[in-house]
């Protein structure tokens, strides 16, 4: 009887790397059958880049699997709420796929850290993508958008638009001292390449963080 972990990968795109033994140090759960599947096919796309698989080990196309769950990549910015996942996926709006500290799937929202449970195996989560292609796997919104900008980059995903409920709490932060900092003025042209309104702006740039602190703006927050 083929499985759902087996359907999703014939229905992938891949690999992301290049093809070898995965070892992750389980010999049975989840996280052996991770490496099962990527020593069957090292990384992939499926549902038109809807659902990304991270690679395991270099070189390879997106990220890759050891060094996206390093804390510096990204995790360290989460105040220990992602300590415990070890992240295997993504889907188009970089909401990631992993597996936790209780051995469990689970889905983990970057904008809010919320955690879904999908299921006790690999193969569950894959059922639960296959169930639902245009939902779970983001199937319909990659491809409409792909259709109208062009196809997505292994290292690309979009961003979901900023619900209003956070219009006026979202705040500018630097990533000084670390060597890859940006300044203000840098984001802003980033933001306002990104079609970003002016209002918007110099809300995430300033007002936002002087309303919540009690403090009056020495500069004005804006583009040009």
């Amino acid at each position: 009887m083929t499985s759902a972990t087996d359907t999703l990968v014939v229905i992938s795109r891949g690999p992301a790397g290049q093809p070898r033994d995965v070892d992750l140090g389980r010999s049975a759960g989840p996280l052996a059958e991770l490496a099962n599947l990527l020593s069957r096919r090292n990384g992939f796309f499926a549902f038109n880049a809807g659902i990304q698989v991270f690679r395991g080990g270099d070189p390879g196309m997106g990220p890759e699997l050891q060094g996206w769950n390093e804390p510096a990549t990204w995790k360290d910015t989460y105040a220990g709420l992602s300590d415990d996942l070890f992240c295997f996926g993504q889907d188009l709006f970089g909401v990631q796929f992993a597996i936790d500290g209780d051995g469990r799937v689970v889905r983990f929202d970057p904008e809010t850290a919320k955690r879904d449970l999908l299921g006790k195996s690999l193969d569950e989560w894959a059922q639960w993508l296959l169930d639902d292609p245009d939902t779970n796997g983001v199937r319909s919104f990659a491809t409409a958008w792909q259709d109208q900008h062009g196809p997505l980059d292994a290292e690309e995903r979009l961003i979901q638009k900023m619900p209003g409920d956070f219009a006026e709490k979202v705040v500018w932060g630097s990533r000084y001292p670390q060597h890859d900092t940006t300044s203000a003025h840098d984001a802003i042209d980033m933001l306002a390449g990104a079609d970003v309104s002016e209002e918007m702006i110099a809300r995430m740039m300033g007002r936002n963080a002087a309303s919540q602190f009690g403090v009056d703006l020495l500069e004005p927050a804006h583009h040009g």
